[in-house]
């Protein structure tokens, strides 16, 4: 199968409302994906691999929104680039709903759900609500940041590639009481303390990242963007160990202007 055939392949599951058959079809892709056979471009291995731990839902999801890339009609040329971003963005929010949906992954209301389940939030940050769930906590993510669900997608895939010990694992998608598309995740709790700005700055500096911006706490190899790295994000446990348990982490592209090299893709290929 070439790169043609998948994508038409993933297109006409979507087209045809998630049969059972193609329901099985997408978990042999994703089986596929997570064993390596099917490569996505998109990602370096080691990217691809943090996707994958991101689970079977975020696997599926992830190629669901990149089937929805660029497939907009051809009266696009009208639209100004936020304009067919909010319409690229519609498109893989009704595949990545009508999937979960067929599986069971779907919350109406989550916040409601969330708060029935598990109590009231015990955090809010600029997209993502908090819940306590023991030795874990459960993350609503909106879009805020993204517009389109691949770009959210792409964040827990990078957080879990550089940052496994606190990995995003997707558990489901839904709706707030405003409509908004919701990715819900479940990480790790880690108790600590905050860490001091020159402290992240030195953990980045051994990871290899630049700091590009201190006011808004940016770093940055060729290949990611990373920003928010600030000490509320940051925490040093009692072990003395660092963990990052949220940040905006990104394909570091030209547009992004922070020296990055790196091109966005769907192209997929099989092994």
């Amino acid at each position: 199968m070439n790169n043609a055939d998948f994508w038409a392949s993933v297109r006409t599951i979507i087209a045809e409302g998630f049969t059972p058959e193609g329901l099985l079809k997408l978990d042999s892709y994703a089986e596929q994906f997570i064993s390596g056979r099917l490569v996505y471009q998109r990602f370096s291995p080691h990217e691809q691999h943090g996707c994958a731990a991101g689970g079977n839902a975020n696997v599926i999801a992830s190629l669901l929104a990149g089937a929805e890339v660029g497939t907009d009609s051809e009266s696009q040329g009208a639209l100004s680039n936020y304009q067919r971003e909010c319409q690229q963005g519609a498109k893989q929010e009704a595949a990545i709903e009508h999937w979960a949906k067929a599986v069971g992954l779907w919350t109406s209301n989550v916040e409601e759900r969330l708060t029935l389940t598990l109590g009231e939030q015990i955090a809010e940050g600029g997209e993502a609500k908090v819940y306590d769930h023991g030795s874990t906590l459960v993350k609503s993510i909106g879009l805020d940041y993204f517009i389109q669900p691949i770009f959210a997608l792409d964040r827990i895939t990078l957080h879990n590639t550089f940052f496994p010990e606190t990995r995003l694992f997707v558990i489901g998608f839904g709706r707030d009481s405003n409509g908004e598309f919701k990715i819900i995740v479940e990480q790790p709790f880690i108790d600590g303390q905050p860490v001091s700005d020159e402290d992240i700055s030195a953990y980045m500096r051994q990871m290899g990242f630049e700091l590009k911006n201190p006011r808004n706490w940016t770093y940055a190899t060729p290949d990611i963007y990373l920003s928010d790295m600030h000490d509320e994000n940051v925490i040093l446990s009692a072990a003395e160990n660092i963990f990052v348990v949220d940040c905006d982490i990104r394909i570091n592209t030209p547009e992004l202007r922070q020296g990055g090299r790196r091109t966005l893709t769907t192209e997929v290929r099989f092994l």
